[in-house]
């Protein structure tokens, strides 16, 4: 797609190494352009690397590992949310904690409307959030029950009722492929308006300063 940029997330575990690499993600783009993010296979992601996390004896370390991971976490949300650009998540399988975090930091999400689903694992394990999980899960949904369905009861969701519950903003019919080329025709659109990039720029920073304040 012309001027458009896919950023192909494969199955990775989240470490430090790896959220330092995604926080550059702002250096890296091109402008008047859209940026795409998605993966192949069946996870759009598999979480923090709770297994890194845990490769210790000690308890109190491994607590104070896994919320290191999620407070560093924060520098890959805030490079996303502050592209001056449209962003576009295409989920086109199961996105779990982390990459719900990331879909979640783009402009539109978009995913598979009967296959795939939404869930946060690490309220299994009790990992407790920041400040800034919580205001981001406020800002993009805004029914309460929905977050509490999501954050508290860990409840699994799929792609139709995903879009009732306006945590995603499309359910698209079809394969994982169709997920994607969805999301190809809608950067087609945005690249199309010739968004000024400084203006874009303005806007997101407003809207994330009043998320986030």
């Amino acid at each position: 797609m012309e001027k458009t940029n896919k950023n192909q997330i494969k199955q990775y575990r989240f470490n430090l190494t790896l959220i330092f690499s995604l926080s550059q993600v702002k250096s890296q783009v091109v402008h008047g352009s859209a940026l795409i993010t998605t993966a192949h296979g069946k996870f759009f992601s598999n979480g923090f690397d709770l297994a890194r996390a845990q490769s210790t004896s000690s308890c109190s370390s491994v607590v104070d590992r896994l919320h290191h991971l999620v407070a560093s976490f924060k520098l890959v949300v805030f490079a996303l949310l502050s592209l001056p650009m449209p962003t576009i998540a295409a989920l086109p399988s199961h996105v779990a904690t982390a990459r719900f975090l990331i879909a979640l930091s783009h402009d539109y999400v978009l995913m598979r409307y009967d296959q795939g689903m939404l869930y946060m694992s690490e309220v299994d394990i009790g990992l407790t959030f920041p400040d800034y999980f919580t205001a981001l899960m406020r800002s993009k949904i805004g029914s309460a029950s929905a977050r509490h369905d999501i954050l508290l009861a860990g409840r699994k969701v799929r792609g139709e009722e995903a879009m009732r519950m306006g945590v995603v903003d499309l359910a698209v019919h079809g394969s994982e492929e169709s997920v994607v080329e969805a999301v190809v025709r809608l950067g087609d659109l945005l690249v199309k308006r010739k968004w000024n990039t400084e203006v874009y720029a303005e806007i997101i920073a407003g809207l994330v300063r009043s998320s986030f304040s």
